[in-house]
C-alpha cells in the first residue's frame, strides 16, 4: 500500500503543473461527442466527491453497495467550461491530496476485509463480477486507475496540439 500511495501522490504532483500549463482556450475545446479538458477535470472532481463519501461509509459497513450517479448530468449541470481552468485544476489536486491522506490513515482491516455484497459490477471503472467478493482496497485502487485514465486523455490531447 505504501508504494500505491507514493504513486498516487506522484500522479497528482506530476499532473498538476502539466494541467496548469494548458491554455484556458484549449481547456474549453470540446471535440464532437466528447468532453473538454475542463469537463473531464470536472468529472474527476465529481468522482472524488462521490468516492470520498463511499470510502468513508465503507469503513463502517459490511458491504460495498453505493448509489451511482449520472455522470453526464453532473458534468452538464455544473457548466465546467464556464469555470476557471486554474481553479478546477487546484480543486482537483487538493481534493485528491485529501483523499490520499484519508486513504493513508484507513485501517488495514477496513481496506482488506472481503465483502461479498457489492455493486462494483455497476459502478467500478474496472468492474468486479457480482458473484465475486472484493475489498475496499480494490475500489480505492480502481478510483486512482480511473483518475489516471482521464489524465492520460487530457494530457494526450494536449501533447497532440
Amino acid at each position: 500500500m505504501r508504494q500505491f500511495l507514493q504513486d498516487f501522490r506522484q500522479s497528482i504532483d506530476e499532473a498538476r503543473p502539466r494541467l496548469l500549463a494548458i491554455d484556458e482556450h484549449v481547456a474549453c475545446a470540446q471535440p464532437p461527442g466528447k468532453w473538454s479538458p475542463k469537463q473531464i477535470v470536472g468529472h474527476l472532481i465529481d468522482s472524488a466527491a462521490n468516492n470520498h463519501q463511499r470510502f468513508v461509509r465503507a469503513q463502517f459497513s459490511n458491504d460495498l453497495v453505493f448509489p451511482g450517479y449520472d455522470q453526464e448530468a453532473w458534468v452538464d449541470s455544473q457548466k465546467y467550461n464556464d469555470e476557471s481552468w486554474a481553479d478546477l485544476v487546484e480543486l482537483w489536486a487538493r481534493y485528491n491530496k485529501h483523499l490520499l491522506h484519508f486513504i493513508s490513515v484507513m485501517s488495514t482491516e477496513a481496506l482488506t476485509r472481503q465483502r461479498e455484497e457489492h455493486n462494483l459490477d455497476q459502478i467500478a471503472f474496472k468492474p468486479v463480477a457480482s458473484a465475486s467478493s472484493t475489498t475496499l482496497e480494490y475500489f480505492v485502487r480502481d478510483y486512482v486507475d480511473h483518475m489516471r485514465h482521464h489524465l492520460r486523455q487530457i494530457l494526450g490531447v494536449q501533447s497532440n496540439n
